[in-house]
């Protein structure tokens, strides 16, 4: 595609707004190819890596209030989000690695679900012991025969859907190999026109209660 647009600015006669609408083409071309080799770069080094150390414990309210500024400012105020939970927990881990995770769930989550729509963003304890980052939609949803493929790489529910939205065809696979480094599953609940439910479950060895912060989640 980019060659394409470079030899038509190149050979052919173009008016000044044609050959802006081919730049922004161009533009948006290279950022889809950014965002690709970022994350092929991101999975190269997930596999290449030692799982992450059992014994390095970080504050998961500190997780949530990184994701959730980052989610805000890529909704724009299109979407209702609400995020809960977290202010007693701590997880054992690699801090890229989970910020990585659960963004891309929420950066999803903000794709396909359409301008009014609500997101709701849950960290909470199982019977278990083990825990839960849950984040539901009221988006487009994915049908039940999709569901057990869509955290293979380039697995795409709907071609013509992914480019508009930008994403890479990784994001899902990314998240799933976190999980599988630090021990935990990915599980999906989804139906077309009502919106997912996207579950990360962490192992009880991964994760601790501690004195719950009282402080609110950060603007």
């Amino acid at each position: 595609h980019m060659l394409a647009f470079i030899e038509t600015l190149a050979h052919l006669p173009r008016s000044e707004a044609e050959r802006h609408r081919v730049l922004a083409l161009m533009q948006q071309q290279a950022s889809r190819m950014q965002a690709l080799v970022a994350d092929l770069l991101i999975l190269a080094q997930l596999e290449g890596s030692p799982r992450p150390a059992g014994d390095r414990w970080l504050a998961v309210r500190g997780l949530l209030d990184t994701v959730r500024a980052d989610a805000l400012a890529l909704c724009g105020g299109r979407h209702r989000i609400e995020f809960s939970g977290g202010a007693d927990a701590e997880v054992a881990g690699n801090e890229l690695e989970l910020l990585s995770a659960f963004g891309n769930l929420l950066t999803n989550a903000i794709r396909y679900t359409p301008e009014g729509g609500r997101i709701i963003a849950t960290w909470s304890w199982r019977d278990d012991g083990s825990a839960c980052f849950e984040v539901e939609d009221t988006g487009i949803g994915i049908a039940r025969e999709h569901i057990a493929r869509i955290t293979e790489r380039f697995y795409r529910v709907d071609g013509s859907r992914s480019r508009e939205t930008g994403g890479t065809g990784l994001g899902l696979a990314i998240v799933k190999h976190v999980l599988q480094r630090h021990g935990g599953e990915v599980l999906v609940e989804s139906e077309p026109g009502k919106g997912s439910t996207f579950k990360l479950v962490l192992p009880a060895l991964r994760v601790r209660r501690r004195a719950a912060s009282n402080e609110p989640l950060a603007a």
